[in-house]
This record gives C-alpha cells, sequence and structure tokens, in this order.
C-alpha cells in the first residue's frame, strides 16, 4: 500500500481521495491520499502522468493533455470514464467532486460535472473549489516553439486567476471564425460584419487586458521571490493589437478596434484570417541576469526558467484567489540537479501547495524523506 509519512491528516491537504473507472490503463483506482506531497514513481508507461491528468480534469478544459474524451477513455472498457476527487475545503468541509464522461452515439462523448451530487452547469464552477497549475515534460519546448503555445499557456494562468477568462476566449474564437467565413464567402453584408465585430472588439480588449493585468502581477510575483536558485524572467506581453496602446477608457478602445476592424477587412479577406487580434498576441519571456531571451538559452536554463514561472505563478494564484494551488508537476526531478530538487522541494513546503510529483526513480525523491507520500505504480496498478 501507498506509504503515509505521519499518521493523521495534514490540515492543508486539499485533495484527501481520488477515484477512477475506466480512465486511460486504470480499469479502476481507489486511492486515499495523506501528504501534501504525493509522489508517483514506477517504470515508464505504468500510468504515472495518468493520474495527473485525472487531477487536471478537476479544473475546466480538457487537461493537461487537451485530449479529446474518446482517447481518455480505457481501450476495451465502456467507452466512458470517471474521475472522482474527495477534496478538503480549507474550513475542512468535504466535497465530492465527479467527472463523468458517457459515450454518446450521436454527439460524442458527453461530460457530466458533479459537484456534492449536484450538477454542474459548466466547468467554470470547479474554480470556486480548487485551481490547479501543472508542468508537463511537453511544456519544455514552450519558448522555442509557436506563439499559440504561449498564449496557451498564458491564458491558462489567467483562468486561474480570472475564472470568466476561458469563456471569454471561446466567445471569441467563435466570433473570429464567423467573420472569417463571411469574408472567404464574399458576403460584406455591412450590418451582420460590423455586429460580429464589435463583438470581436469587445472580447479581444477584455482578452488583452486581462493578460496584460496578469503578467503585470506576475511581475511583482517574481520581485516577492527573493534567494530562488531559479533564474528571474522578465515579461513583456505582445497584445495582438499592432501599434494600438490599451490605455483609456475601454468603450473608447472598444470603437477603435471596431474602426480597425472594418477597415482591414479588404486585408483580412485576402489573408484568409484576422490579421489583429489577441490570437496573435505573444508572451516574451527573458532570462534577466544574461538579457538574453529564454528562446536562446540552454535548455537546462529554459526548464529552470519555466520552474520559476509556475512557481511565481502558484504564488499568484494562492494571494489571488485565497485558494492554495494544486500543483502537478510531471518528471520534474530528473530535469534538475540534486540541489535545485531539494531547494525546489523546500519551495513547494514554504507555499503550502499539495504537490504531485511522478518519476522513474524513487530516489530521485530523497530530499522529501518523511514529508511524502510514496506511491509505486505499475501497470495501471498502485501498490
Amino acid at each position: 500500500m501507498p506509504s503515509d509519512p505521519a499518521p493523521g491528516p495534514d490540515a492543508r491537504i486539499r485533495v484527501a481521495g481520488l477515484g477512477l473507472v475506466d480512465f486511460r490503463n486504470y480499469p479502476t483506482l481507489s486511492l486515499n491520499l495523506s501528504s501534501r506531497f504525493v509522489v508517483f514513481h514506477g517504470d515508464n508507461g505504468a500510468g504515472k502522468t495518468n493520474l495527473l491528468e485525472a487531477l487536471s480534469l478537476l479544473s475546466p478544459g480538457r487537461g493537461l493533455r487537451r485530449a479529446s474524451y474518446g482517447e481518455i477513455a480505457r481501450a476495451r472498457g465502456s467507452g466512458g470514464f470517471s474521475v472522482r476527487a474527495r477534496l478538503r475545503e480549507e474550513d475542512g468541509e468535504i466535497r465530492d467532486l465527479l467527472t463523468l464522461v458517457r459515450p454518446d452515439e450521436e454527439n460524442g462523448a458527453n461530460r457530466i460535472l458533479r459537484i456534492d451530487g449536484a450538477q454542474a452547469r459548466t466547468g467554470d464552477e470547479l474554480l470556486d473549489h480548487l485551481r490547479v497549475v501543472w508542468l508537463t515534460p511537453a511544456m519544455d519546448g514552450l519558448f522555442t516553439g509557436p506563439a499559440a503555445e504561449r498564449r496557451r499557456f498564458l491564458d491558462r494562468m489567467v483562468l486561474t486567476v480570472d475564472p470568466g477568462h476561458g469563456r471569454r476566449v471561446l466567445d471569441y474564437e467563435k466570433a473570429m471564425r464567423g467573420r472569417n467565413r463571411l469574408l472567404s464567402e464574399d458576403r460584406m453584408d455591412d450590418g451582420w460584419l460590423s455586429g460580429i465585430e464589435a463583438q470581436m472588439a469587445e472580447l479581444g480588449l477584455a482578452i488583452a487586458l486581462a493578460r496584460a493585468d496578469l503578467v503585470e502581477r506576475l511581475r511583482g510575483s517574481i520581485e516577492s521571490i527573493g534567494g530562488s536558485p531559479f533564474p528571474v524572467a522578465d515579461l513583456h506581453l505582445q497584445s495582438g493589437y499592432e501599434e494600438l496602446d490599451l490605455q483609456g477608457a475601454a468603450v473608447d478602445l472598444e470603437d477603435r478596434i471596431g474602426v480597425r476592424l472594418r477597415a482591414r477587412r479588404g486585408l483580412d479577406r485576402a489573408a484568409g484570417r484576422t490579421l489583429e487580434g489577441p490570437h496573435r498576441g505573444d508572451l516574451d519571456v527573458i532570462h534577466r541576469a544574461k538579457s538574453m531571451p529564454a528562446a536562446l538559452s540552454s535548455t537546462g536554463e529554459q526548464k529552470a526558467l519555466l520552474v520559476g514561472l509556475v512557481i511565481a505563478h502558484a504564488r499568484l494564484v494562492e494571494a489571488s484567489s485565497g485558494m492554495t494551488p494544486l500543483l502537478l508537476l510531471d518528471e520534474i526531478a530528473a530535469h534538475l540537479d540534486p540541489g535545485r530538487r531539494a531547494a525546489l522541494f523546500d519551495i513547494l513546503d514554504d507555499l503550502g501547495v499539495q504537490a504531485f510529483l511522478t518519476g522513474t526513480d524513487a530516489a530521485l525523491f530523497d530530499a522529501l524523506a518523511g514529508r511524502a507520500q510514496m506511491v509505486e505504480i505499475r501497470n495501471g496498478a498502485a501498490l
């Protein structure tokens, strides 16, 4: 059975139990969690990251892999799956969170979310109970990859402090697709286009301002961390609105954005896409000590910069929401030297977060001796 580092519950544990049915390579799983540090260790392919993915589904969206429900459902299973978590609130009250996905031949998989047995209207209601932050190996190429990945990373950070952000992004993208379709079909109905552009101006400005606010607050969180072994990052946000100063009254800025969208209809039609807006934004990260773009830093430096950003974000989440976040760190220990590993664990301890970590070798977590619940994962089972 998984080892318990100490008798009795830790008052800061958020997730106290996890249950799975037909999830990835797990036919069933029932796991009691008794520590703020939980280490899943075992061979590659055993199912460690799958457990982090299940925990990431306790937040809005499609989780840390952004996988379809069909991909998540266990092969040769029912076609659906469930993730159930027993969550302890800050006041000690216990909540039951259930994500249930049922196969639907007509409409595809259907996700049902229940909180204490009552069906939730949207996934955003999860943010009333839990904020989840993660770092995975797939994010290692964040600084050198396409801007879309950095926008997704940035929007995920915004969502954990601003629950309405996800809906704004989805509504903006829907409106933009509608405008692009009208332009591509040469349906230049001014009234119709103007209505869509007004919606895009309102939503696009809100998205850009929310991102700018997050970046400014993240800068403050970075500056508040003293003596960290991880390099300090300077952040510069590109809004996606060329040469447009986003200062002033929102109503005036929305009007200016709407005018620009109208004026650029011909250019956008020729390009086959909308060329200006938050969907074109980007986040530039600079290694401060070296005055070097993160994209030009070494692989190790990029990983350390990313870890530092995630730590600063976790601090910001707690400061802004009053909730200590759940932190999911996939294969983090193997990429850090022993000194940085130990320092990271101490930082997380000081933050008071509940952290779930994975690794192939339990020895990588020796610095957590006495503080972590060690769970060996083997072939879709917790030993």
